[in-house]
């Protein structure tokens, strides 16, 4: 598998901060993000880890038929390849907390919601009875954030977050969760069928 390390040297000295080349901006920029996102209290941001890493999308798919989502656990973020190569998206993200709720291999997305409701899972209600039955799309302690899509594996979803501070971490029940800002543009190029993969 060729990956190769990103650092902001690499960045600048190829040119990839580019308008156009790699949509990297998205991860790096912070015009976008809502002051809440922005302004993380900096304790809770260093014990976040993160290692960004490019990937080339033909070590993971055949085809970028509808497009290709990839989740990587170690480096801790979402890749996305529209299907004609024209932009390569890769975010920050949290991660499922332990091994026992990750779920590896391909699957694909078989919903997208708008303000999504949460309803915990029984696992997760069974752990944690002081859980809510429901949380409300729009209410802002929604751990689903503002948008959500669905995979083929029951209860794995890639959706936005209520709480920046768990991006970079191992925080989920085997979600991934982006920045609001972050997954509201990748909610618009995704469509029912995208294949994801989870590495």
């Amino acid at each position: 598998m060729s990956s190769t390390p990103l650092s902001r040297r690499y960045l600048l000295s190829s040119g990839a901060l580019a308008l156009g080349t790699l949509a990297m901006p998205a991860v790096l920029r912070a015009e976008g993000l809502a002051d809440y996102e922005r302004e993380a209290p900096a304790e809770t941001v260093r014990r976040n880890v993160m290692g960004f890493t490019l990937h080339d999308w033909q070590d993971h798919f055949s085809h970028l038929r509808r497009g290709a989502i990839l989740c990587d656990t170690q480096s801790r973020a979402v890749h996305y390849w529209s299907e004609d190569e024209a932009t390569y998206l890769a975010y920050p993200s949290s991660v499922p907390m332990t091994e026992e709720f990750t779920r590896r291999g391909m699957t694909e997305v078989t919903l997208k919601r708008h303000m999504p409701t949460w309803i915990p899972t029984p696992n997760m209600r069974e752990r944690d009875p002081s859980l809510p039955e429901r949380v409300e799309g729009g209410d802002p302690k929604n751990p689903m954030g503002t948008r959500a899509m669905n995979l083929s594996w029951q209860y794995y979803r890639v959706h936005g977050i209520d709480n920046p501070a768990k991006v970079g971490r191992r925080a989920s029940n085997g979600c991934f969760g982006l920045m609001n800002a972050h997954v509201e543009e990748l909610y618009e190029l995704v469509e029912v069928g995208t294949q994801v993969r989870v590495i």
